[in-house]
């Protein structure tokens, strides 16, 4: 009967350990993309749960297999939250696109409703142009996909983005960049 509640006690320190580093994770997360409410509340779960294991491998510190549940517990419990995190896909993205193609690319793009800024360039082997699009993290692929069809060497690196500001605020308008008047023109150029 001792051994089935040691082996009890285990499971749950375990499962427990599992969901506060899961929502450690995820809060972790919510940090980086400014999501304040949801890392408060997920802080309030996650360390409510970890004191609960804590407090469950302190009252059997003579038993090996808590602390191993524990340990174990963290490390899936990692696994999980990055897991969870990246079938969530929260947040945008900036995709940078290198490529001598780069015209074509946003072509391409464009008529699959994205918004593609293009840059001159100067590569090791020659012009290349330099394209900036922003996306949800989920269209990200897609907008991979648009890429490499039109030129399969390009060269691409994808990075989170916390925030972005549009005319001030700190969110996404369909106001059009087009509309501002442009900084260089032909007179002041």
């Amino acid at each position: 009967m001792f051994a089935t509640y040691n082996i009890s006690i285990a499971v749950i320190i375990f499962f427990a350990r599992v969901c506060d580093v899961g929502l450690g994770t995820l809060r972790q997360s919510m940090i980086i993309r400014g999501g304040r409410r949801y890392a408060f509340l997920i802080a309030f779960f996650e360390s409510l749960i970890w004191i609960f294991a804590v407090s469950r491998v302190m009252s059997t510190i003579n038993d090996p297999l808590t602390s191993i549940a524990f340990a174990l517990g963290f490390a899936s419990g990692t696994f999980a939250g990055m897991t969870i995190e990246g079938f969530l896909k929260i947040g945008d993205q900036v995709i940078r696109i290198f490529s001598r193609s780069g015209e074509r690319i946003a072509e391409e793009l464009r008529k699959n409703d994205y918004r593609a800024t293009v840059f001159d360039g100067s590569g090791r082997d020659g012009p290349v142009k330099l394209l900036f699009i922003q996306s949800k993290r989920k269209r990200v692929p897609k907008v991979i996909a648009l890429a490499r069809k039109t030129d399969p060497c390009c060269y691409i690196i994808i990075d989170d983005i916390r925030s972005a500001d549009v005319n001030g605020n700190a969110k996404r308008t369909k106001e059009s960049l087009s509309s501002a008047a442009p900084v260089i023109t032909a007179d002041n150029k």
